[in-house]
């Protein structure tokens, strides 16, 4: 596993003078799979108007657009070949500023339309410690719009580490943990799809038929759901029968029959995602270590995630990516960020404080690998991304563009050939000779 690490936000650039210059010179080999193009392209004189220099992006750096990851691939995932770049922005989603208690984690994702809905639980900038579940949707990850209460608390102080199916049928159904629960301190909690916001109630409170263990149980923050052969399975650990993830299915997620061990793990299962590869069921299991109901801090800074080809049992966990600095130290959610048949990303929530209670959510993309390679003239050297924004852009910093000797126009600074390896980072996918400006953005189009 390559995970590119980056800082909270770009290294600040000196001075860097710019003049018009033509944004992209390109040449185009026809044997490879795909093109590199401006955004927006180039008008066919070859000239922006106006004064205009093509799309912009901070200057010393190229955005490389069109390098998302592929479909779901078993052996990629089986050997961990997973290139992950870590998203610019640091954090990517932070509280609202407008009550004073400001604490959001438990991200979990689905498919809306063309775009994407977002679900996190959170004190989101309210003037109480109650936590509650909210969404925002966005387009592709970059804006985000419809910030808004989905699930208030209820007859509960807190609703929380959600969990979210969206069905064919357009219908949500959500897990959370909630607390405190009639039978168990914190206990599994189910939503459908209803007005928002939705006050949660004890009603909604799961039974788990056949699980029986005589203290009170401890349900905190492990509590997955899965759609999967016409019914639903829900994944989850008590605390107080540490060690364990467990699973149990029923056709109505109210009342769920106790099916047996799925890993012996002291991680908290917070996503499950199902993809078929010829013919082939895969499921991948995405963990967090849970510092607050953990003996030792050890891996509280680390995602993991478990493959099954069956949906019951798990294997071996792997290390996904790592916390990148202490503003995200304590990580305390995780959720896969999918799209039909691949795994784009995974979001996560974190922060400086092993308590819980100051945490921002952040973000890794699963990517193709962009290596550049300077020609005689930049003696050879390489660049790759120094971050992501988003699951599809790049941004690769390069040397710096020098002021010209006079006002016409200078060439592009950094010449030489862009290759593209797949997610597992070692894969060649092809080679093309570039021209390329920095300030500026381009997009990969596969033909």
């Amino acid at each position: 596993m390559k995970a590119l690490i980056t800082k909270s936000a770009l290294p600040v650039l000196g001075l860097v003078w710019l003049m018009a210059v033509p944004p992209l010179l390109v040449a185009r080999d026809r044997e490879t799979p795909f093109a590199v193009v401006s955004v927006p392209e180039m008008p066919p004189n070859g000239k922006f108007g106006g004064g205009l220099e093509g799309g912009q992006t901070p200057l010393g750096y190229v955005e490389i657009q069109g390098v998302s990851a592929g479909a779901f691939n078993p052996s990629y995932w089986s050997n961990n070949r997973l290139h992950w770049v870590a998203d610019v922005r640091f954090p990517l989603l932070a509280p609202r500023m407008g009550g004073v208690f400001r604490n959001i984690y438990a991200p979990s994702v689905v498919e809306e339309g063309e775009g994407f809905r977002f679900f996190y639980a959170a004190w989101d900038g309210i003037n109480e410690g109650t936590d509650r579940v909210y969404s925002v949707t966005t387009p592709d990850f970059i804006d985000f719009y419809d910030r808004h209460t989905v699930i208030h608390n209820g007859d509960f102080i807190h609703v929380s580490n959600v969990n979210v199916l969206k069905l064919e049928d357009g219908t949500f159904h959500m897990a959370a943990t909630a607390a405190p629960g009639r039978n168990a301190s914190n206990t599994p909690i189910y939503f459908t799809s209803s007005p928002e916001p939705y006050p949660a109630r004890h009603a909604d409170e799961v039974m788990i038929v056949g699980y029986d263990t005589p203290e009170r149980k401890n349900f905190n923050g492990a509590n997955v759901l899965l759609h999967d052969n016409d019914g639903f399975r829900l994944y989850f650990t008590n605390w107080r029968d540490p060690g364990k993830m467990y699973w149990g299915e029923g056709k109505d997620p109210h009342t769920i029959q106790f099916g047996g061990l799925a890993l012996e793990t002291r991680l908290a299962v917070n996503d499950v995602k199902k993809f078929t590869v010829d013919g082939q069921p895969w499921y991948v299991a995405a963990f967090h270590k849970k510092g607050d109901a953990s003996p030792d801090q050890k891996d509280v800074n680390r995602l993991f995630y478990s493959l099954s080809q069956n949906g019951h049992t798990f294997g071996e966990t792997h290390t996904m990516v790592a916390s990148r600095e202490e503003l995200d130290r304590n990580i305390f959610a995780v959720g896969f960020v999918s799209r039909k048949d691949r795994i784009l990303g995974v979001l996560y929530g974190a922060g400086p404080s092993f308590r819980s209670n100051r945490n921002q959510i952040f973000g890794y993309w699963l990517q193709k690998r962009i290596l550049l390679t300077a020609d005689r003239s930049g003696k050879f050297a390489e660049y790759e991304a120094s971050a992501a924004l988003g699951p599809d852009r790049q941004l690769i910093k390069l040397p710096p563009l020098l002021p010209p000797l006079s006002n016409e126009p200078i060439n592009v600074n950094f010449e030489g050939t862009l290759t593209v390896f797949a997610e597992d980072g070692v894969t060649p996918l092809g080679s093309q000779k570039v021209g390329l400006r920095p300030g500026t953005v381009y997009r990969i189009v596969w033909k």
